[in-house]
């Protein structure tokens, strides 16, 4: 897609429909969706105050900086990294291109963890932008839980800056509870200390064979080690399963989040390493999507 930028000034109305035209021919699925999210984040407008000005000709500073835009989007560069955020649980959260988008079917992996805790700290495993641990803290504090700490694991030091940036900016925002946050980087439980009442994950499950066949915008533009759960997609699972148990508090939780065909084979790794009260829980669209499990401080 290319631009002279010569031709007149255009109005709201009239960028807002170019910018969709573009990304339609450039085949984004969600042409509209996507031309309308990067129009208000350049504009800083809602749909209400769009209708108000859509007559008006747009400022060329602001114009420029969306056909900028545009043109990454066809690019398939995805819209988070464009703009920079994500919201999860509610909340915003900066991303790039060296985290995992957050996505929505994740959330229920913090809904199955505020469900279930009752003591202790939280250790969220391949932390990436922080997103779980941090929402699922945010969310135990306002139930009332007294002073909470969390530890997120990750191999890449990069991801950890996201996720401290995150952590500073969210946690400015609860005001009744003192949240505390510690990033480590290292791979799964390598650089990790102490026992917690709760571990969380969503380590890489995508087979390795699959993965040239994801969309353009995940297997260019996301990380790889985000996503590459080796031969069988198995791989994350049986270490962290292997180990975790030394990390668990007796009636500690595990829980995370699988592939939609993975529940069988994940509930079997968490049977044979002597977890109880095991239990799969499916996603909006009817597909296995969480994994949880209780220790009983049982000798393997």
């Amino acid at each position: 897609m290319t631009d002279t930028g010569t031709e007149k000034n255009k109005t709201y109305r009239e960028a807002l429909l170019w910018g969709e035209k573009k990304l339609a021919e450039a085949g984004i699925q969600e042409a509209g969706s996507d031309a309308w999210l990067l129009f208000s984040y350049v504009l800083k407008i809602s749909r209400a105050q769009y209708y108000l000005k859509e007559k008006e000709e747009m400022p060329k500073k602001e114009d420029r900086w969306f056909r900028q835009l545009l043109e990454q989007r066809c690019q398939r560069i995805p819209l988070q990294q464009i703009t920079g955020e994500q919201e999860f649980m509610g909340f915003p959260f900066q991303v790039n291109e060296h985290v995992l988008i957050p996505r929505q079917e994740t959330e229920l992996l913090v809904e199955e963890a505020v469900k279930r805790y009752s003591f202790g700290r939280i250790l969220d495993l391949c932390t990436g932008s922080g997103c779980i641990m941090i929402s699922t803290l945010k969310l135990l504090a306002k139930k009332g839980f007294p002073p909470l700490c969390g530890v997120g694991s990750d191999l890449s030091e990069e991801a950890l800056k996201i996720a401290r940036k995150n952590a500073g900016l969210l946690a400015q925002e609860e005001q009744e509870q003192k949240l505390s946050f510690t990033f480590v980087q290292g791979d799964l439980f390598e650089p990790v200390t102490g026992t917690f009442g709760m571990i969380l994950s969503n380590p890489p499950y995508i087979k390795s064979s699959e993965i040239p066949h994801l969309m353009k915008e995940v297997r260019e533009f996301e990380p790889m080690m985000a996503l590459d759960g080796k031969e069988d997609g198995l791989y994350f699972y049986r270490k962290i399963l292997s180990q975790a148990s030394a990390y668990l508090e007796t009636e500690g939780w595990l829980l995370v989040e699988i592939g939609y065909d993975q529940g069988e084979a994940v509930k079997e790794l968490f049977l044979n390493a002597g977890f109880m009260e095991i239990e799969i829980r499916k996603d909006y669209a009817g597909l296995d999507r969480i994994v949880s499990g209780k220790w009983k401080g049982l000798k393997q």
